[in-house]
């Protein structure tokens, strides 16, 4: 072997500031995003981020930097950063280098592809708007999922956001034969242990694939999770010719992320310190989710907005991307109605006629006014009661009590916890049993006949049963006294 050649991929350190760590090579400057490998047994990692003069470059290291010091060999591996792709993926947890951390083995049947991926090609997009059909009532009536396009996920701790992204993946695998994805972006490792265990238990885990960069790993491989996610998911649709869910908690982490890499760089800060290229690298992850003609990569995403300020540019950028959100309320779920899915505050771009149809609007367009009409009718009810209120608003109330109770649905994750069993309802059954109420024949049906069911059908076997029981009750009062 060449000696020349054999040492001609070594490089020194010559500055380390934090995670941010300066290298030299005397003959042969890596390329950008290059992978440098240096320390003990070679265990931190760094990605060249920039090219300081003929000789240097500055990376940014993906795993702590404890121990290292200048003067300390540096080897290029000649390559980008890569994550494995395939089918051996499937029902496996991985952190950003594509290393199992289930604790099992290593996976079989896995290639490996580099993170960093152009977004597809205009030409190859599909010009076509599609309903994604999830099978939950209230998103596909009123807010209506676009395949291959984004979704936000609003809400705080305890609404329901894990037990809503469970069933989804429950029924993506049943309904689309598609395959999910999680991606965990500066999660807490408790709330990634506890999402592995609920998948296990709800038995959805041969179908998807889970990735993390934990909260307590540095910034650059926070920064890269969310590609490495991408990078396996881009395998199952334009390989697998699959659809693919991709579920991202969250996406203002991947944000927080950048900044922080960006401060480290030393590049100028831009308003409310968020980095000046923060648009760009939100844009290089958003455009990869699309709608092409192998495939389609639909995603949902938890967004955090910052002190609840949409103004904020985090929540500027991350909202121009989203074709719909989903407002999560804890009022709601305080109150049983699950999935506590506010219908007023939620909104998609897809719920147009031209779109979902001009019955589907009318539908969705008549459910919002009358769920309105009983928001504002709430306060007068508190002070005066019900029977104050005329004819026509007291039939509002009824057809909303109504509404909201058959917007609610029992979830296949859900069926060990609450002994109901799950239901999967089609667009066409959840649309007939909204217009049927709005028609009022269900006005003489109790309101509790509609609360997690199904179809509508279901309200009056479920209303029937409830009548026999109370007859069979009063004929044994009577016999007995």
């Amino acid at each position: 072997m060449n000696t020349t050649s054999a040492f001609s991929d070594f490089g020194s350190v010559i500055a380390v500031r934090g995670g941010i760590v300066d290298i030299r090579f005397e003959t042969r400057v890596p390329p950008i995003y290059s992978l440098l490998r240096t320390g003990t047994d070679e265990k931190i990692v760094i990605e060249v981020l920039s090219q300081l003069d003929a000789h240097s470059v500055r990376g940014i290291a993906l795993t702590p930097t404890q121990g290292l010091a200048r003067g300390m060999p540096v080897r290029d591996t000649e390559g980008p950063l890569k994550a494995p792709v395939g089918n051996g993926t499937l029902s496996r947890m991985f952190d950003v280098f594509g290393n199992v951390i289930d604790r099992g083995p290593s996976p079989a049947d896995i290639s490996w592809r580099t993170v960093h991926h152009s977004s597809p090609p205009l030409a190859k997009l599909s010009t076509k708007a599609e309903i994604f059909e999830t099978g939950i009532k209230i998103i596909d009536v009123l807010m209506p999922l676009e395949r291959g396009g984004k979704a936000g996920l609003l809400g705080g701790a305890g609404v329901g956001k894990t037990i809503l992204l469970t069933e989804m993946i429950h029924n993506v695998a049943g309904q689309h034969e598609g395959v999910s994805i999680f991606c965990g972006i500066g999660e807490r490792c408790r709330e990634g242990e506890e999402l592995y265990r609920d998948m296990v238990i709800a038995g959805v885990l041969e179908n998807m694939v889970m990735v993390f960069g934990q909260m307590n790993e540095p910034p650059g491989a926070r920064f890269r999770v969310g590609h490495a996610a991408l990078t396996m998911a881009e395998y199952f649709r334009d390989d697998e010719r699959r659809d693919v869910l991709l579920l991202v908690d969250n996406v203002f982490r991947f944000i927080q992320a950048g900044m922080e890499v960006s401060g480290l760089m030393g590049q100028m800060p831009s308003r409310l310190g968020y980095q000046p290229t923060m648009s760009t690298e939100l844009a290089q992850l958003e455009e990869r989710i699309a709608n092409t003609d192998t495939g389609a990569i639909t995603s949902i995403q938890a967004v955090y907005v910052p002190a609840d300020d949409f103004t904020d540019p985090a929540a500027v950028h991350t909202f121009s991307h989203l074709s719909a959100s989903i407002v999560l309320s804890r009022k709601r779920a305080s109150e049983g109605l699950y999935p506590a899915i506010d219908p007023l505050q939620s909104n998609s771009k897809m719920a147009v006629p031209g779109v979902v149809g001009h019955r589907h609007y009318q539908i969705a367009q008549q459910i919002r006014r009358t769920l309105a009409q009983y928001a504002e009718l709430k306060d007068i009810i508190a002070m005066l009661g019900l029977e104050q209120l005329s004819p026509e608003d007291r039939n509002v109330v009824a057809r909303a009590r109504r509404l909201e109770r058959f917007l609610t649905q029992p979830f296949f994750t859900t069926e060990q916890f609450t002994g109901i069993k799950g239901k999967l309802v089609s667009l066409k059954d959840a649309l007939d049993g909204c217009e049927r109420i709005l028609g009022d024949e269900f006005q003489d049906i109790p309101e509790r006949a509609l609360y997690m069911i199904g179809t509508i059908a279901e309200a009056k076997k479920t209303a029937n049963g409830e009548a026999a029981v109370k007859a069979e009750v009063q004929e044994t009062a009577v016999h007995e006294s």
